[in-house]
Parts: C-alpha cells; sequence; structure tokens
C-alpha cells in the first residue's frame, strides 16, 4: 500500500516547509518512498473521521497496510526503521534514536514557548522580562547542541532520521533568528536543507500551499 499522509490543505506557514508534515515527506523522500496526501481544512481536523486516526485532531498522521500512525516523530522512526533510515551498529542506532527524542522533547519545547509568548503575551507588561528570560533558556538549549556537533557533519556519523527530526526543530522561526550566532548549527541547516530529499518534500509542500493561498 502507498503510505498516505494527512497535511494541510492550506498550511498556515504559506509554504515554508514549517508545518509537521514536512519530517514525514521528507524522510519519506530520502528512502525513496512515494505516498499520497489527504489534504485536510481545519474543519476537518475535528471530524470524527480524522479523531479517529489523530485523537487530538491535528496533522500528520500517516496511513499503510492496515497500521494507522499520529506524531511526527513516531512517524519518521516508522520510516526509518523500516527503511533503513538509522544507524546499523546498536549503540549508534540507541544514540540516534535518542536524539530524536531531544529534539521533540529537549529543545523544541523552548522554542514552541518563546513563539507562543511573542503571539500571544506580546501586549502584556511582564513580555520583555519573559522573552529575556526564554531566549536566554533557548540560547543554552543551542549552546549545547552545537557544542555536541562540533565539527561533525551530522548527529550520529552519517544523515539519518536524528537530523530530520532536528533540523525541523532548528528551523522554527524563534531558533533560526538566533542561528547567525552559532556558525556550526548554521552550517549544519545548511547541508541539511540542500539534501535533494529535503529539496523535494519543500518544493512539494510550497507548490500546494501557492495553489491554496494563489
Amino acid at each position: 500500500m502507498t503510505p498516505i499522509v494527512s497535511v494541510f490543505a492550506a498550511s498556515p506557514d504559506r509554504g515554508r516547509g514549517l508545518a509537521r508534515d514536512m519530517a514525514v515527506r521528507w524522510a519519506l523522500a530520502e528512502v525513496g518512498q512515494d505516498h499520497e496526501l489527504r489534504l485536510l481544512s481545519f474543519a476537518d481536523l475535528k471530524t470524527p473521521e480524522h479523531k479517529a486516526r489523530q485523537p487530538f485532531g491535528q496533522i500528520p498522521t500517516y496511513e499503510t497496510d492496515g497500521l494507522t500512525l499520529f506524531e511526527s516523530g513516531a512517524i519518521v522512526l516508522h520510516i526509518a526503521e523500516t527503511h533503513g533510515l538509522l544507524p546499523v551498529e546498536p549503540a549508534a542506532r540507541a544514540r540516534a534514536i535518542a536524539w530524536m527524542f531531544a529534539a521533540v522533547s529537549t529543545i523544541e519545547p523552548v522554542i514552541v514557548e518563546r513563539e507562543v509568548a511573542v503571539l500571544l503575551e506580546g501586549d502584556k507588561p511582564w513580555t520583555a522580562e519573559r522573552l529575556a528570560m526564554l531566549e536566554a533558556r533557548l540560547r543554552q538549549r543551542l549552546d549545547d547542541l552545537a557544542t555536541w556537533l562540533g565539527d561533525k557533519d551530522w548527529l550520529e556519523g552519517d544523515f539519518c532520521a536524528a537530523d530530520i527530526m532536528m533540523m525541523c526543530v532548528l528551523r522554527r522561526p524563534a531558533s533560526a533568528m538566533l542561528l547567525s550566532d552559532y556558525p556550526q548549527l548554521a552550517a549544519y541547516v545548511a547541508r541539511a536543507e540542500a539534501r535533494p530529499a529535503f529539496q523535494t518534500a519543500f518544493a512539494e509542500q510550497k507548490a500546494r500551499s501557492g495553489a491554496a493561498h494563489g
């Protein structure tokens, strides 16, 4: 069965490749797996049909051969385990999976918290002080990540699913705006964005966004 990936019919990022289906479609492109898209409106996300696939009414979902998955990290991990997008050596494989968790549970939360503070609390009297605190926390995470990466091209040996998940986190606006202060991380992002599979997934979303918003 050709996998089906549920995505926004009209992504709010307007083709910048920031929606959470990007990681899934990138992983599929890396392993050469064709897929179909189920385009969903915001209203579609809350229907019983979709919530049977994704209990929280979000995107993406992934369906193939009787299996339905939600959460981008879980989907990318399944693709990686099925198609060899993780290191073969057991210890390196375990570390790569740890980095997938680190991307979504250690680094992304501080990025999202800062973005939410700007969007929802930007006019509050405490915002300036809170943003300074949140940026300091984010910089600490980026400092630690840059130290680990050092002069390596990828997180664990060759490019793998861990780099997909980390890259999709680092491309979020609150992180991307700081990358000029972290040459190793900026170069890491540039290497990943230059990969043909990333370009394929990015172009697919950009084209769909242009059709939706044109």
